[in-house]
């Protein structure tokens, strides 16, 4: 299976109160959205984070990528310079890209952090995917709403957990 997330913000403190994110601190925080992934995803999943997975270092990076399940991607965000760390070990992820496209179940997907206004395959029923602006869910079901493909994986959209391909192309697709 193939899943996405996006600004999980790990140790970031100050995201819990400017998001309003159910914790009180950031262990809390941090244990759920490892918690979350862990039962969601297996070591034969594949994950795709569209950016903004930590901004505390190639260290703390390290460390909570081993603890995380499944094969890693990651779509660069504006906080993820731990990656560019001459001590960040970059074959934790099976690559680094800034914009990425696939397809799954006939469905073409295009990856970024920022949301973007038209993409490769607008209007053709590819599904634009995307993160930073830490919407709630009322941003994806307007997107649905007004016939817009476009989709926040982020954490504070998606139950602080990751959100499967699957998942998304029934949200548009199946009414």
């Amino acid at each position: 299976m193939i899943y996405f997330t996006s600004d999980l913000h790990f140790y970031h403190e100050k995201i819990i109160k400017h998001t309003q994110r159910p914790f009180h601190t950031v262990e809390e925080m941090n244990k759920t959205l490892i918690k979350n992934w862990n039962d969601r995803i297996s070591s034969d999943d594949e994950i795709y984070i569209l950016g903004d997975f930590t901004m505390k270092g190639a260290d703390l990076a390290s460390v909570l990528l081993y603890s995380l399940k499944g094969k890693k991607y990651l779509v660069r965000g504006n906080h993820d310079h731990f990656v560019d760390s001459a001590g960040f070990d970059q074959s934790l992820f099976a690559e680094v890209r800034d914009y990425k496209e696939i397809t799954y179940l006939n469905t073409n997907f295009v990856l970024f952090h920022y949301p973007i206004a038209e993409w490769h395959g607008y209007g053709k029923g590819a599904i634009a995917l995307h993160g930073h602006q830490h919407n709630h869910k009322d941003y994806n079901i307007k997107n649905q709403k007004d016939g817009i493909f476009r989709y926040d994986v982020g954490v504070d959209a998606n139950d602080m957990t990751p959100v499967s391909a699957k998942e998304i192309i029934d949200f548009f697709y199946i009414v």
